[in-house]
């Protein structure tokens, strides 16, 4: 649903950025690294603190490197698929981070079992629906399709878990939270059921 708006983000209000980075000699594997490694210290020190607003703030200045190194990748023309892959590897590590400490929030802070659960079952959907497109690529099946993919996730994260604790509703977060579990299982269903039916044709095809 994100992607529609991804062209917008680098090629006009993160364009500066990317070439600054270019122009100062920084590999996008670097702003990967760093971009993995400032939201998994945002989602791990301020979460399990209840410092949720100030924890995504400090996430939102690192999670548009996601968008920036593929930017700069293609601008400077590289050619290997090393990027793409470290790039798809630390986004796992990224969303362990996040849903894992927003878990620790829910263990330590709201002391809520049910949200913590919630918060693992959208960590674990979130992976299968990533390793589910991966698997279908690796088979020359297309299964970029769903509801929910990661800029979805985060998004549906973050932004009510700034304004639940800043306006004190954790009701906005807790909304969220079942409506993201809903909607990456739903995805994961949905990849699911678009690789069965290209397996089936192709089978049918070579009949």
């Amino acid at each position: 649903m994100l992607d529609r708006f991804k062209q917008f983000w680098q090629g006009v209000m993160l364009a500066p950025f990317v070439n600054l980075f270019i122009r100062l000699g920084i590999s996008p594997d670097v702003v990967t690294l760093v971009g993995t490694l400032g939201v998994s210290f945002g989602a791990l020190f301020f979460f399990p603190r209840g410092m949720v607003w100030e924890g995504v703030l400090f996430i939102t200045a690192f999670v548009f490197s996601d968008l920036i190194d593929g930017a700069m990748a293609r601008k400077t023309g590289r050619k290997d698929d090393f990027g793409a892959f470290l790039d798809s590897t630390l986004d796992r590590v990224a969303d362990g981070a996040l849903f894992g400490g927003l878990a620790l929030y829910f263990a330590w802070q709201a002391e809520s079992r049910l949200y913590l659960v919630l918060c693992l079952v959208i960590l674990l959907m979130g992976a299968v629906t990533s390793y589910a497109r991966a698997k279908a690529d690796h088979l020359g099946y297309d299964a970029k399709v769903g509801i929910a993919e990661r800029p979805d996730r985060l998004v549906g994260m973050l932004v009510p878990a700034f304004f639940a604790d800043v306006l004190d509703l954790p009701i906005l977060l807790e909304v969220a939270l079942w409506a993201l579990a809903v909607a990456a299982t739903v995805t994961v269903v949905q990849r699911i059921w678009v690789v069965r039916r290209q397996a089936l044709e192709r089978a049918a095809s070579q009949a």
